[in-house]
């Protein structure tokens, strides 16, 4: 496993996270056995959310308290996620979600939060010093953003700088190999394809950790999508997904992609995983693994070191690697 260091959190980060929210609805025992593995084989971060409910949240809490590994784990928590009443982006739904994680979890701090989402029409001001208080109080031990994009969180920075307040020390978008050509849903920020070629310039620039969720595209990149499959599926997954990936220049970064993967004796996932991690950025990465089988593969991502002109090609800036 490869780790890196979080401005504001004295502990290792494993670039690779698991996303609790893929082991719900099973046995606690299936689950602590798939938590352990993973551990023991170096993960010991992991993403969880307000929004993913007080369940999921609560089996984390149980694996941590029956482990006793709170000081070696890293918690990345995310909240203020909007609802049918509206954008939840305000200090107090800040910190009743994050009061409301901590007690499912069973812990008096965490310690990466970030939010959920962002309501661009609200003051960044007020957002910033609230999270200030809180890694002030040592609630958090640092604070970013998902779904935010860099021009608000260079907003939000600014702000910290003039007030000398602590910035945003992370961001956690949507970042694959294929280009978002339409959002999932609104205001869906990506950092992939020719549309994320400016972001990806500022967070290269400002040396910014990016944790990255959906390396797959919602299921592009398994390679059980193809040109001729219906967009008008009544499958609203694959209606979803062909809209907004289904395009020639994407699925020619997919046969690229199967190229590479049968040169390297590698799965396609593993590729598209490897992607992420081989970039110039500081990327770490977002899984859902929901069994040992699963973290195996794509624990043989970090196996798979993508070149320079390997990226380039599967960014269609070449014709050959």
């Amino acid at each position: 496993m490869l780790y890196s260091k979080i401005q504001g959190i004295d502990k290792k980060v494993s670039r690779l996270l698991e996303g609790v929210m893929w082991l719900r609805g099973k046995e606690d025992s299936f689950i602590f056995d798939a938590l352990d593995y993973m551990y023991e084989n170096g993960l010991q971060s992991f993403d969880t959310a307000h929004v993913y409910g007080e369940a999921t949240e609560s089996l984390l809490g149980r694996w941590i308290q029956a482990r006793g590994n709170r000081n070696e784990v890293v918690i990345l928590a995310k909240g203020a996620h909007h609802n049918s009443d509206g954008s939840r982006v305000t200090p107090e739904a800040i910190s009743t979600d994050m009061q409301d994680s901590m007690n499912r979890i069973q812990t008096d701090y965490l310690d990466m939060y970030v939010l959920h989402r962002d309501d661009p029409t609200l003051p960044v001001g007020p957002i910033v010093e609230c999270l200030n208080e809180h890694v002030k109080s040592g609630r958090i031990g640092a604070f970013g953003g998902s779904n935010w994009s860099y021009q608000r969180i260079a907003e939000a920075n600014n702000y910290a700088k003039e007030n000398n307040l602590i910035p945003f020390a992370l961001s956690s978008p949507c970042f694959n190999m294929v280009d978002q050509v339409d959002e999932p849903w609104e205001n869906c920020i990506s950092i992939g394809g020719e549309s994320g070629k400016e972001s990806r310039a500022w967070y290269a620039k400002e040396e910014l950790p990016l944790f990255c969720w959906s390396s797959l595209a919602g299921g592009f990149l398994t390679g059980e999508y193809h040109r001729d499959t219906p967009s008008d599926s009544d499958d609203n997954q694959i209606k979803m997904v062909m809209r907004c990936y289904g395009t020639e220049e994407n699925f020619e970064r997919l046969d690229r992609a199967k190229e590479l993967a049968k040169e390297k004796e590698a799965t396609l996932p593993q590729i598209a995983l490897s992607y992420v991690l081989s970039q110039n950025l500081n990327t770490f990465a977002l899984i859902g693994c929901a069994n040992k089988e699963q973290f195996d593969d794509n624990y043989k991502a970090f196996e798979i070191e993508l070149s320079a002109s390997e990226i380039d090609y599967l960014d269609l800036k070449t014709e050959k690697v």
